[in-house]
């Protein structure tokens, strides 16, 4: 039995997706929209925290925003490969929830596992509108569109989506992973992620997306398949 969802969000680590694309999701959850999130890893190399850790900051965060549902596959943090079985993974999931539209990592990042992981998803979407691959009595699915969310590199965005009335509740589901944001207690090792700085650049890239459609706040996407578009008036 499949539970349809609206939009699912995959994020090569826990954290990902609130980083990176929280605030759309809690748009369009406030519209109504179910949606979902899959972690491809729990993280378990970050410098900061521990696997199990970071399992309990991701159900924190998830009662945040209020989401239908989260899952992680559980693959190899810095290892995982985009091969037929990891592939078959993300067909299975795809299938599960026949997702209308996909959020995956960027296209090319700082951290290697980003730019892998958007490849594997947007392979895995393709693949799994083929029905001559079989994943048990789940049907053969394919989203609509993949966009892909942007990370540390900046891209200039195909598309922005207004979060100004989100933006505080965004960094509330950022901050449910407190053991990877600075804290001056902390003993552990300093991160790019970790110093004093890095929510003033969270802040500012996203008044950069918003300033590019004249709003307070915004996050960007890119995709490899040309948006369509009915009414060019109506854009």
């Amino acid at each position: 039995m499949t539970l349809k969802l609206d939009i699912l969000a995959f994020a090569a680590h826990p954290d990902d997706v609130e980083l990176s694309c929280s605030g759309t999701l809690l748009h369009h959850i406030s519209l109504g929209k179910k949606v979902g999130i899959v972690d491809l890893t729990r993280g378990e190399l970050g410098t900061r925290g521990s696997a199990g850790l970071r399992d309990v900051e991701a159900q924190n965060s998830s009662k945040i925003l209020g989401i239908t549902v989260r899952e992680n596959l559980g693959m190899d943090d810095g290892f995982f490969e985009n091969n037929k079985e990891n592939q078959l993974k993300i067909i299975e999931i795809i299938r599960k929830y026949q997702p209308e539209l996909v959020l995956a990592n960027t296209i090319n990042d700082r951290h290697i596992d980003h730019g892998r992981a958007a490849e594997l998803v947007h392979k895995g979407c393709f693949l799994s509108g083929l029905s001559k691959i079989k994943t048990g009595d789940l049907m053969a699915w394919r989203p609509k569109r993949v966009l892909h969310y942007i990370q540390d590199y900046f891209m200039q965005p195909d598309l922005v989506v207004d979060i100004t009335p989100w933006f505080e509740k965004k960094k509330e589901c950022i901050m449910a992973f407190e053991s990877q944001f600075y804290n001056e207690n902390s003993t552990e090792p300093n991160t790019p992620l970790s110093g004093k700085e890095f929510f003033s650049f969270l802040e500012s890239r996203s008044r950069e997306m918003g300033r590019l459609i004249g709003v307070e706040f915004g996050e960007g996407f890119v995709t490899k398949i040309p948006l369509q578009a009915f009414d060019l008036t109506n854009l």
